[in-house]
């Protein structure tokens, strides 16, 4: 873990706010490029009446439209939650070179804990992972915010 991947999760973090301001599941994601975000993105399923308004989702409409290009072969994903099946499809579509996520998805996550979407044996485009950076607080936004739901 580098100084740079805590740095980019932390702004990853205050994207996960956002989304818990807006009254959605706390999950932020950033897109950076040679050190530069270029893309930003928080959960808005419930606000933009949109199934697939996940932060990831969001971070790289904007990065596409920064670089140009729907490929990001040379951009790294910061996301706080383990990223879900479509999101894991649309990383590898976009050709992200690393991911790095905070906490593990044990019900819904795509990059091991339940299902391998994300370097799929059968893939042609393998993706750098980095998984457990600044974990706990990822963990403890979203445990929170399930805890004030019920």
């Amino acid at each position: 873990m580098s100084h740079s991947d805590e740095l980019f999760m932390e702004e990853a973090l205050r994207e996960a706010q956002r989304a818990q301001m807006l009254g959605e599941v706390p999950v932020g994601a950033v897109i950076v490029q040679n050190g530069h975000i270029v893309g930003r993105g928080c959960n808005r399923p419930i606000t933009n009446h949109d199934p697939t308004a996940h932060a990831e989702m969001q971070a790289l409409r904007e990065a596409g439209l920064v670089v140009g290009n729907y490929r990001l072969p040379d951009c790294e994903l910061y996301v706080t939650v383990e990223p879900c099946a479509m999101c894991a499809g649309a990383i590898t579509h976009a050709r992200i070179r690393r991911l790095i996520y905070g906490a593990e998805d044990p019900k819904a996550g795509a990059v091991h804990s339940m299902l391998q979407v994300l370097n799929h044996p059968k893939l042609n485009h393998q993706i750098e992972v980095t998984g457990g950076i600044l974990a706990a607080r990822c963990m403890d936004l979203l445990q929170a915010f399930f805890r004030n739901r019920r």
